[in-house]
């Protein structure tokens, strides 16, 4: 299973995005192993402009799985934000909440973010 960042699905959808990311969104969709959270479907839903882009999310939430953010997600959040200031990482409590459900999942994370590879490099 793989999450599928905000960051990764807004390279995917543009137009102008890169293709790299437009093909692995798509390979993961159709191996059925793409997935998303709460966090991910707030940052799309907030960006979604226009009907178009409203229907193409509405599909993407119907066909790809979510991973909820249950306290589990929530307590690792809290631990891996602690680490991340521990190590001088200054991080968006999103991006430090979208890397605890993967870690928390074991999923991938694909993403194009600064941040979540920071995160990412953190160990606990």
């Amino acid at each position: 299973m793989t999450l599928i960042d905000t960051s990764a699905w807004v390279e995917a959808l543009r137009k102008e995005g890169r293709p790299e990311f437009r093909d692995q969104v798509r390979k993961l969709m159709l191996d059925r192993r793409a997935a998303l959270c709460e966090l991910v479907l707030l940052e799309l839903w907030n960006g979604a402009r226009g009907d178009a882009e409203r229907k193409a999310l509405a599909a993407i939430e119907r066909q790809v799985k979510l991973l909820p953010l249950t306290n589990g997600v929530w307590n690792l959040a809290f631990q891996l934000a602690r680490d991340c200031r521990d190590r001088g990482f200054t991080v968006p409590a999103t991006d430090v909440a979208i890397a605890a459900c993967a870690r928390f999942y074991e999923a991938e994370l694909l993403h194009n973010d600064s941040h979540l590879a920071m995160v990412l490099a953190t160990s606990l």
